[in-house]
């Protein structure tokens, strides 16, 4: 959520923003809103001062034994007024905080302008993709032919894109997730957590995937929500909470199962790891001091860099225009993992800052020494998602004789399994 003082002041700067999101919202309706909030608020103060003008003298009038009942009447008159503007401003109220809540972030000054993902801005690739002297297979077919990845049994128990993951492929993926905690965890400053899966709407809106998103949640009974993403939970660690400015910044990390609806993608992806409804994420989150965020901001995208490196898979990174920008995001880098089968690069991770976006909606904050508390930065990134990582390590990965290399930074966490063959247990 957006600071409502800075809106009023400056509604050019949201105003730009909105067009540069190429958004449906309009500043006009804003202002219109609070127009009428504004108005009647001091409406019913000059009604409650001239009701307490009036209650004085009517205990004036009453001390000195004249009549009050003109003015009395005239105070119940003043009493309902005050109730029907009252109503009114509460309406008001509701109406411009459902408006404030469907307001994406704006975007910071360093973001490229651009209608959508075509405009996003390459800054580095790092690793050259591989040559292959055969016709590399998409990853869902490396997978099922050596029968660790299963979408027909899963599709009969669950439904289209999810799989059963079996054997080499079960193992790889708790050997991934506990590869990208060791590392964030051993190597860098991350606090592991094992947060609840179910969350409440409450703690939804202050992330900002509720009111907008609803759609790609799946809801529970008693409103409550499956987690999308470790996000919610990680970032909502200190809701309604005043840290101190020494306690910044400050970082978890957690690895989660995550639903999506994928409402919004009816036709993408329909195969394979790229796109499901259920999947497994690593999930960086940190608070910051406004001061330092964007160096934060760096820091974290270097960590998910890190982890791909690692893994010797080639991928670049991208600065997303505002077109393409996440909703609570002020500035979003990605980095897109190459996948051979389709000659091309694909998200793996995504890193953004939200300014105090998040905290507002959650009421994070810090007290600086000396000073007034203000509200955090929050960052959140992938670092990373299992599924997207096994695609990209079968199709970069893949020989001739339908084998996969396992990478090396993995191989401890595969019981020294260096490669991966067909299993004659698995059928």
């Amino acid at each position: 959520m957006l600071d409502l003082k800075r809106i009023q002041k400056q509604p050019e700067i949201l105003a730009k923003a909105l067009a540069d999101r190429h958004s449906d919202l309009s500043i006009t309706t804003f202002q219109e809103i609070d127009a009428v909030r504004r108005k009647n608020i001091a409406a019913v103060e000059e009604l409650k001062s001239r009701r307490n003008a009036a209650s004085q003298e009517v205990a004036r009038m009453k001390r000195e034994g004249q009549d009050a009942s003109a003015l009395l009447a005239e105070l119940a008159d003043v009493s309902a007024r005050i109730k029907e503007l009252d109503a009114k401003t509460d309406e008001a109220v509701a109406r411009l905080e459902e408006w404030m809540l469907s307001v994406p972030n704006i975007p910071d000054s360093s973001v490229p302008v651009g209608k959508d993902e075509t405009e996003n801005v390459e800054i580095r690739r790092v690793g050259t993709p591989r040559e292959f002297d055969f016709e590399p297979l998409p990853h869902w077919d490396v997978g099922t032919r050596l029968k660790g990845l299963d979408f027909e049994r899963a599709a009969r128990m669950s439904g289209s894109r999810y799989v059963v993951s079996l054997g080499w492929a079960a193992r790889l993926d708790r050997a991934l997730v506990n590869f990208f905690l060791d590392v964030h965890t051993k190597e860098e400053d991350y606090i592991e957590v094992q947060p609840p899966a179910i969350v409440t709407g409450q703690t939804l809106t202050g992330t900002a995937q509720l009111p907008k998103f609803e759609e790609d949640l799946y809801k529970l009974r008693e409103g409550t929500y499956l987690i999308p993403t470790a996000e919610v939970p990680l970032t909502n660690l200190h809701a309604q909470e005043v840290l101190a400015e020494e306690d910044l910044p400050r970082a978890y990390t957690a690895a989660t199962p995550c639903f999506r609806s994928e409402a919004g993608s009816a036709g993408k992806d329909t195969r394979g790891l790229i796109r499901m409804h259920q999947f497994t994420k690593v999930e960086m989150v940190r608070f910051a001091h406004p001061d330092d965020s964007f160096n934060q901001l760096e820091l974290m995208t270097g960590h998910a860099r890190k982890l791909l490196e690692r893994l010797e898979l080639p991928f670049r990174q991208i600065v997303l225009c505002t077109g393409d920008m996440g909703f609570s995001s002020a500035k979003t880098y990605d980095l897109e993992v190459w996948f051979p089968q389709q000659k091309t690069y694909r998200e793996i991770s995504s890193c953004s800052n939200c300014l105090d976006f998040q905290a507002r909606r959650a009421n994070i904050r810090f007290k600086p020494k000396g000073g007034k508390s203000a509200f955090c930065h929050t960052l959140n990134g992938s670092g990373l998602p299992t599924g997207r990582t096994i695609a990209a390590i079968l199709e970069n990965n893949q020989q001739r004789d339908g084998s996969v290399v396992i990478p090396k930074a993995l191989v401890p966490y595969m019981d020294g399994l260096e490669v991966i063959e067909p299993d004659s247990r698995l059928i």
